[in-house]
This record gives structure tokens, C-alpha cells and sequence, in this order.
């Protein structure tokens, strides 16, 4: 536990409330990168204080911008005890004319959590326009309550356009819930929550460190939604076993089932990509489509780097019968 919480607190100094630099950086230090882009320009956001953010014009070759928040919100200050501004997770997306970031407030090993919202016109930081505008909690698990765990947000539109939102870390695994319409709160007409992916567990476990799977991300890709997912364990520097999985569905709630029909449900899914003697616990990863190429967006911490985890940017291809691949 000592050396768990060494390594937190010093990947927690490298992603603090640093200030816009001026230099270019390739090879960049982040954890739970989502990527989107505006006008010609990529847009990165990872875990950190106050949301780590960077802009590119290649995918290689990152500016650090200040972070979304200069202090941590104090609506999660009050409702996640132990909460500093460290937030974890964020997911971006383009959504009713604005950019939605929701972000994780939590505490390392618990699942007394919540999933917050921020908004903004435009990412481009020299606009008159860039604003972000905190709209506090939209979901929170409660311990005692919840067997689910409100972080990793990824927020994805349905057949009909409306908004859902898939989050969940370890406990008893993935959740996907129905948005109202604005993505500010969870829809009560009537209220819709499916689990989605899940690692079997003893019941009576209620411990984090068992059900080890997190960060969904579903993407649709003609007439499937695919289920992206890390397994195993993060943030544990070389000794990550992080690794990713996949499933698909033709329907949003699933159910999500590998290429040999195992559902996600069951400990199902498809080894994406795992760790080798360069890369240890690859994992966390967004899908993000650009001028017609799929990309897979991660980190992976880096052996030969003291392994401090990085990020990797990896161009996603399609075998014959529609599943991912890299090659």
C-alpha cells in the first residue's frame, strides 16, 4: 500500500495546476487521455489537477494549456471527502452546440464518488469565447448503497440521438444510463440503467480491489456499438497489468458479447491490446475518428522511462468481419 500511495502522490505532483508553456512537448505524461478536435487542431484531456489539457496540430507534438479548473469545485470538495483537485477521467464531446467534458471526483479504493459536467463554446483558448462553465454533479454512488462506482465517464448518443452516459470501476462493473436530453442529469422518463460489463465476483466482496475492470468506452462503427474496456489493474507503474478488451452490440444497452459470443456481462471480451517488454499497463482508451482513419487514444506506462505513463496514439484498423484491430 506504501508504494501505491508513493506512486499516486508523485503521478499527482507531475500532472499538477502547471501553467501554459510555451514549448512543445512529444512523448507527454498523461493518464486516461480523451482526444477531440476543433478547426484543425487536437485537443487532449487526462486526469490531473484541475483536468490536464494540451493542444497539438500533429498528435505528436503537445503544448500544455492551463487546466479547465484553476481550484478544485466546491461542490465536489463537499461531497467527496479526502477530494484535493485531483480529478480523474475526463471524456469530451461535441453535444447540442457546446463541448461537454464530464469528469470523476473520487478517492483512491473508494467507491464514494461522483461524475461532474463542464461546458464550453470553443477549446480554442485564445477566443473571446473560452469559457468553462462547471455544471456540479450529475451522478454519485454512495458506499454502503451504490455496488457500482460513479467515475470514467463516456458519453455516447443512441440511435434516435439521445444522450447516454457509460461510466464504472470495478465493484460490480459497467453501468450505462439515460441522460435527459441536455446530458445534465440522469433522465427520470422513465429512468433507464443497464450493466453493461462486468468481472464475476463474490457477492459479499465489496472491496475495490476485486471486479477489476473500468473505463468504458463504446463507440459505433456502422451497424455495431463497441464496448472498448481496461481490465486488470492500473497505476502501478511497470507493475500495471492493465490491458484492453472489446465487444459489440447492435443495440446501445447491449448486450455486448466477444468474437466467441461470451457476453462483457460474464467476463467476456476481446483482447484488444495488452503489455510487453516496452509497454506495461496499456490502457484507459477513447476511439476518436479523424479525416476518415479510426484512432485509438491510451496510455502505457513507458519501461524504459522509470515507467511513467504516456501517451499513445495508435491508428485503429477492421478486420473483414468488423472487429478492431491493431496492426
Amino acid at each position: 500500500m506504501a508504494k501505491q500511495i508513493a506512486f499516486l502522490f508523485i503521478f499527482i505532483l507531475s500532472a499538477g495546476f502547471a501553467g501554459a508553456q510555451d514549448s512543445l512537448q512529444t512523448n507527454i505524461s498523461v493518464h486516461d487521455p480523451v482526444m477531440t478536435r476543433q478547426d484543425g487542431t487536437y485537443y487532449l484531456f487526462a486526469t490531473g489537477r484541475g483536468i490536464s489539457f494540451w493542444s497539438s496540430k500533429d498528435m505528436k507534438n503537445w503544448k500544455r494549456e492551463n487546466p479547465v479548473f484553476s481550484s478544485p469545485p466546491e461542490w465536489a470538495v463537499k461531497a467527496v471527502p479526502g477530494f484535493k483537485g485531483h480529478i480523474w477521467a475526463p471524456d469530451i464531446s461535441f453535444h447540442n452546440g457546446l463541448y461537454y467534458l464530464y469528469y470523476s471526483i473520487s478517492t483512491f479504493g473508494k467507491n464514494g464518488s461522483c461524475i461532474g459536467l463542464a461546458t464550453n463554446k470553443t477549446l480554442q483558448t485564445g477566443s473571446p469565447d473560452y469559457l468553462w462553465t462547471d455544471h456540479g454533479k450529475v451522478i454519485e454512488s454512495v458506499p454502503g448503497r451504490d455496488e457500482w462506482n460513479a467515475i470514467d465517464p463516456n458519453f455516447i448518443l443512441d440511435e434516435k440521438q439521445k444522450p447516454w452516459l457509460a461510466f464504472g470501476s470495478f465493484w460490480n462493473g459497467l453501468k450505462l444510463v439515460r441522460l435527459t436530453d441536455e446530458g445534465k442529469t440522469i433522465a427520470t422518463d422513465p429512468q433507464q440503467w443497464f450493466t453493461i460489463a462486468s468481472v464475476p465476483r463474490s457477492n459479499a466482496d465489496q472491496t475495490a480491489g476485486n471486479g477489476a475492470i473500468e473505463a468504458p468506452f463504446i463507440f459505433k462503427k456502422k451497424d455495431f456499438y463497441y464496448l472498448f474496456a481496461s481490465y486488470d489493474y492500473c497505476c502501478k507503474g511497470i507493475n500495471s497489468t492493465y490491458k484492453m478488451r472489446v465487444g459489440r452490440s447492435e443495440k446501445l444497452s447491449g448486450p455486448y458479447e466477444d468474437k466467441e459470443g461470451t457476453m462483457m456481462t460474464k467476463g467476456g471480451g476481446t483482447l484488444l491490446l495488452q503489455g510487453n517488454a516496452n509497454w506495461h499497463g496499456v490502457g484507459h482508451n477513447a476511439v476518436c475518428t479523424f479525416d476518415g482513419k479510426d484512432y485509438l487514444i491510451f496510455h502505457g506506462y513507458d519501461a524504459k522511462d522509470k515507467g511513467r505513463s504516456k501517451l499513445r496514439v495508435e491508428e485503429l484498423s477492421w478486420d473483414e468481419s468488423e472487429w478492431p484491430f491493431l496492426k
